[in-house]
């Protein structure tokens, strides 16, 4: 499904700091209008994380904590409620921010692998194949359910996947931590995010920061476009999946850079790719390098202003 992208914009990558959630929304609607996302914030504890938070998304395999870490449970919990009660006071505070917006809006959750490794059932490979149905099972209905909060916008999907080159490279320690689990084979890992790809109704992002990020098999599953550290991505994957049509959301890090090195660093990299440079600020997206929970609020700020200033420059190559 093809991304259409807003010319020279910007958008966040997923977390952010603090716990209030109305305040965070309204921040990535005010700060970034052409390309917002609804924000997780982690340091409400659990079930805002990552793995709660998708895990809530799951149809029928219901979750639980257990000596601080999640694992698929018998029944529905407390844990449970208290992950999918958090996610729908975020949707109804998407609901009030996003009134009346007519526009790209992006959300997020883990992907099958990363949330398989999270829950601790990577070794079990039915119980991954049964979790990816089930993931793209409810992430089919939450793309529909925010669709209809929000029924201006344009809804992509984001899928985070930033444990797949371990579990590709046979790097997941097992539980006692002594030995890793055996390598997934990349025909596996690419036909479940196929799946969910095929299933969502949405165009998909596929997200990894990694500098081994599995650009070909992301391409290969059918993403619209990728998220990546392009600081850390290999030039002929990246710029063969760019030829392909799909659509590039730029992760930049390091420091605090100005919005002009920024926009510097990715006229340069678009250069050395040997594309049309009139053809950057449609394809490409600023984004910071991976999310921004572990920062402070002002610095979280900055991020995200100078991507949002140097998507702005990039239309005036």
């Amino acid at each position: 499904m093809k991304l259409e992208l807003p010319v020279g914009a910007a958008t966040g990558i997923g977390s952010l700091p603090g716990t209030d959630i109305r305040e965070a929304v309204a921040f990535t609607f005010g700060e970034l209008p052409d390309f917002p996302y609804l924000p997780e914030l982690p340091a409400r504890g659990p079930g805002a994380d990552m793995i709660g938070r998708a895990a809530s998304l799951l149809v029928d395999i219901p979750v639980e904590l257990y000596a601080g870490r999640w694992q698929v449970a018998r029944r529905a919990g407390a844990d449970l409620r208290r992950s999918r009660d958090m996610l729908e006071r975020d949707l109804d505070a998407l609901t009030e921010g996003g009134d009346g917006f007519a526009g790209t809006l992006k959300i997020q959750a883990a992907g099958p692998w990363t949330l398989s490794v999270g829950l601790g059932i990577l070794k079990d490979h039915g119980g991954v194949r049964e979790l990816s149905q089930s993931l793209t099972e409810g992430l089919a209905a939450h793309v529909d359910d925010v669709r209809r909060r929000v029924p201006g916008a344009r809804i992509v999907l984001q899928i985070d996947e930033p444990s797949l080159p371990a579990v590709l490279a046979g790097r997941v320690p097992t539980e006692s931590g002594l030995h890793t689990y055996r390598a997934v084979d990349a025909a596996v890992a690419r036909s479940h995010l196929s799946s969910i790809v095929d299933g969502v109704g949405t165009p998909v992002i596929l997200h990894c920061c990694a500098s081994d990020a599995p650009i070909g098999l992301f391409v290969e599953a059918g993403a619209s476009g990728l998220a990546l550290d392009v600081s850390l991505a290999p030039l002929d994957p990246l710029g063969a999946a760019i030829d392909g049509g799909v659509a590039l959301l730029a992760g930049v890090g390091g420091g605090l850079p100005s919005e002009g090195d920024i926009a510097g660093r990715l006229r340069r990299l678009w250069l050395d790719l040997s594309f049309p440079e009139e053809l950057l600020p449609s394809r490409v997206v600023v984004t910071p390098a991976c999310g921004l929970a572990g920062v402070s609020p002002e610095r979280a700020k900055a991020v995200l202003e100078a991507c949002r200033d140097a998507a702005a420059r990039l239309r005036e190559f």
